[in-house]
Parts: C-alpha cells; structure tokens; sequence
C-alpha cells in the first residue's frame, strides 16, 4: 500500500507540497494558522508552500492547476467547504489529498480517522498511508458528506445574512433554523432511484456519500467510505407536528427506517416542477437546474489517512 512518503519524497529535496488554508473573512487568524502550520511542516522537514486564497473558487482553481500539473499532494486546511473544493479539482486524479481539519464539524475528517490536534494532523498528512474512498456528484458538482434540498439549504441562506448583520455563527444557526421552519413549505419530489420511485410531498431530501448512522449516539457518522452507494433519507410531509415527531423517531431509533425513508443506491434522480433549486453540499449551497442526477464514483479520491 502506498504511504505518503512514497509519493511526495520530491518534497524533501526539489518541490514544495501545497497546502491551500482557506482566508474568508478572517485574515488575522488565517495569518496566524499560516505561521503556526509553517512551524509544523518544518519540524516535519518537508517544505510545503501554503497559500491563502480569499475563497472556495479560488482553492479550487489552485488545487486543479497542481492536480494538472501532477502534484502528488496537494493539503487542503480548513472545515469541510474547504475539502469539498480540492476534493472536486482533485477527484479522478492521482494527486492525494491531505487533510488539515480546521473547521467547526470536521465531518470528513472524522469519519476518516483523522487527527483534530494539528502536529499529528500535519504527520497524517505527509506521512500517512493512502486510501481511495468514494465520492458523490450531483449535476457534476463532487460532495464528500452529503447534499440536501428543502429545509437546510434555506436556513444555510438564511443564517449567512444574519452573520453578515453582525450574529455569531451558532447564534445565527439558530436564529435561522427558526425563522425557515415558520415559514417554509414542502414540495412536491419524485425520486427516481435503481430499486425505488416515490412521489411524495416532503420539507428535506438527503442524500448522503455513503451509509449515514441514525443511532442518536453515532448520528452523522460513516462506518464506511468505499460502499460505493448513496444514503437517501427523505420524510413524507404530513403535517408540521408529525413531521416533528418523525424526525425526532429517526434521531433516537436504534435500527434503521424502512424504506422508502431511507434507501442505498448508487444512482438518483430527483424531479421537481421548479426550473431550479438551492441545492446544500458538505455545507455549501449553489442554486441548480432540475432534476438533480446524483451519482456515486467509487473510490475515486485518494487521501492521506493516518498510518495504522
């Protein structure tokens, strides 16, 4: 199996590795972070170029240019938006991805193995074994944990314009995750799938890169991430209160939903009488034309996880 220090040994001696550090808004800490992680690549005696693009475009457009130019890794530091945009430049190539987890969730990380401290993060980056695990597209566009419609996508609008008014993050969320649920309606979905069709009335359509746990104790975790298959959870409107309950039932439910609740399959297809729709990946969200084609691409990423 390949190690990390089998594909970038250039590093030590001829060519940096890049490590993109998303700056967003906050170009003080993104400064500080850049000096702390420079400190850690040296300890580690790799030289490692980090860059800190303003946003998520700009990471992306720089992870697929080393990707064309045959990197052999390229580190992406940051929360899960930040992986998503090397991930989508670096899917389908051989260019490994390493993994600073720096963000608030740290989904894809987690569900990885990866190290949250940052020293042994940066060892599982450099120095790690390589793993191919899968990734899910819809319309093209690659996601690493899951892709939604309905209700998230509009409290994710909805919470960006309270922050940009001044609220912290977690205040927002939940300033916003009220405000959507009082006024937001279901739509009417037909989900096309290998083994299912349902036309249903519905708030929320998940769709996830994998098997997602619903055991309150393990809720959004992956036991697996080369099933090759997408996890679809979608709840039939009927009626506010209930759908309260639903939810609260799969939270705290031991065992699985029965289908059509919840269903694995590799492929989908999601029918709206809307032109397009704000569609949510890995916390991200970009309006799309109807209907949604999602597909899994299995083992179609290669990442540097921690050496066991």
């Amino acid at each position: 199996m390949d190690t990390i220090d089998d594909v970038s040994s250039a590093a030590r001696e001829e060519e940096a590795i890049l490590c993109l550090l998303n700056r967003g808004a906050h170009s003080d800490r993104a400064a500080q972070m850049r000096d702390t992680l420079a400190q850690a690549f040296t300890k580690a005696g790799y030289r490692v170029r980090i860059e800190t693009p303003a946003d998520c475009d700009a990471i992306e457009q720089l992870a697929r240019n080393a990707a064309q130019a045959k990197a052999k890794v390229v580190i992406a530091g940051g929360g899960d938006g930040t992986i998503n945009a090397v991930a989508n430049a670096l899917t389908g190539s051989q260019t490994v991805l390493g993994i600073l987890p720096l963000g608030t969730l740290n989904h894809f990380a987690k569900d990885l193995g990866i190290p949250l401290e940052i020293e042994a993060a940066v060892e599982s980056a450099l120095a790690g074994r390589v793993r191919e695990v899968d990734v899910a597209e819809v319309n093209g566009r690659v996601f690493v944990n899951n892709s939604s419609i309905g209700l998230y996508p509009e409290i994710v609008r909805e919470r960006e314009t309270l922050e940009h008014d001044g609220k912290s993050k977690w205040v927002a969320l939940v300033q916003a995750a009220i405000a959507v649920a009082r006024r937001s309606t279901a739509m009417k979905v037909r989900i096309r799938a290998s083994q299912h069709t349902v036309k249903t009335k519905t708030r929320f359509v998940f769709v996830g890169n994998n098997e997602y746990a619903f055991a309150a104790s393990r809720i959004a975790e992956r036991v697996r991430l080369d099933s090759g298959i997408l996890w679809v959870v979608q709840v039939p409107y009927v009626g506010r209160f209930r759908a309260l309950a639903e939810a609260a039932w799969a939270f705290f439910v031991t065992r699985k939903p029965r289908s059509p609740i919840a269903f694995g399959t590799p492929e989908l297809r999601i029918e709206t009488r809307r032109r397009s729709i704000d569609v949510a990946f890995d916390g991200e969200v970009r309006r799309m034309q109807t209907p949604l084609l999602y597909r899994s691409r299995p083992r179609a990423l290669r990442v540097a996880v921690p050496d066991a």
